[in-house]
């Protein structure tokens, strides 16, 4: 039976390099049988956490703000597997895709806690000018760990600075390989 994957793409190019690592897992996950849902978060309205506390896991709409955040709950919800896709910005994930998980806290409060575990699996997906994925490997590992996500792999291109420059290199079957695999 297929699993539902949530891709989570927070580059603010569409047609970049990170593009292409979502595209290239996308197509082994759907070759496996699975249902991949991908959501460009730059070209979404969503607001930053408020930290309010007033959540309701419970609600269709989870959150106070009623932004493009509702159009992602229910697919978090029901998906067995969260693809975190970013550039490396600054040692760590871009603001679009950071912005995004932390509103996936409202998940947690209220009624049932809904992010966390629940077998829930998780992928880091990432292209960097450089190479020094170091800090940002850490904080995924950090969050799988502490959502109690299993870490099922991260794919992690450096050396793609302008958007195509990833074209033909083995990152690309790397992220094909890993979607079909799950």
């Amino acid at each position: 039976m297929g699993k539902n994957i949530l891709i989570l793409n927070g580059s603010p190019r569409k047609t970049g390099n990170t593009a292409g690592l979502t595209k290239a897992f996308a197509e082994g996950a759907e070759s496996a049988g699975h249902k991949v849902t991908e959501f460009f978060l730059d070209s979404m309205n969503i607001h930053g956490c408020k930290g309010c506390w007033a959540g309701d896991s419970s609600k269709d709409c989870p959150c106070v703000q009623q932004d493009d955040m509702n159009q992602i709950y229910p697919v978090a919800k029901a998906c067995d597997i969260v693809v975190l896709a970013s550039p490396l910005y600054y040692w760590n994930m871009s603001g679009q895709l950071r912005t995004a998980v932390d509103r996936l806290f409202a998940l947690e409060e209220g009624g049932d806690n809904l992010l966390r575990g629940h077998d829930r699996g998780a992928v880091l997906l990432m292209a960097a000018e450089g190479d020094d994925f170091e800090d940002v490997a850490l904080y995924y590992d950090h969050l799988t760990k502490h959502l109690k996500w299993n870490n099922l792999g991260k794919v992690l291109c450096g050396g793609v600075a302008q958007p195509g420059d990833i074209k033909d290199r083995p990152e690309l079957e790397e992220a094909k390989k890993l979607g079909a695999s799950l």
